[in-house]
């Protein structure tokens, strides 16, 4: 499956999750743009840190939906880079494989736009 793919079916299973249990999610979202639109940090470089922790934290979801807001966020393939690095650094054998994943769904939504 494509990386939009997954990013798609994610998505859909989310709704899903959402209508089932909706405080719960609503209350996430709140804090989501709490802290995307507050502090002295901008939204890149707090994508940064979220795709780091992702990769750290070997959530494939997560690595694609922060990747993608990365891109929209205005980040570069070479920022992405970067970030791989620090989090390999960080997360040895599974961080190497994992960032392999997220620079495979930069390369593809990137083509896509292209």
């Amino acid at each position: 499956m494509s990386y939009k793919g997954k990013i798609d079916e994610m998505r859909n299973e989310l709704r899903v999750m959402y209508k089932a249990i909706p405080e719960a999610t609503a209350g996430f979202g709140v804090l989501s743009k709490a802290v995307k639109e507050n502090g002295p940090l901008d939204v890149k470089q707090k994508e940064f840190i979220a795709l780091g922790m992702a990769l750290v934290l070997r959530c494939e979801p997560c690595i694609n939906f922060h990747v993608e807001a990365l891109m929209k966020a205005g980040g570069t393939r070479e920022e992405l880079g970067d970030v791989l690095a620090m989090a390999i650094q960080m997360g040895g054998g599974p961080g190497v494989m994992y960032a392999g994943h997220a620079l495979a769904c930069w390369d593809e939504l990137a083509a896509a736009k292209a």
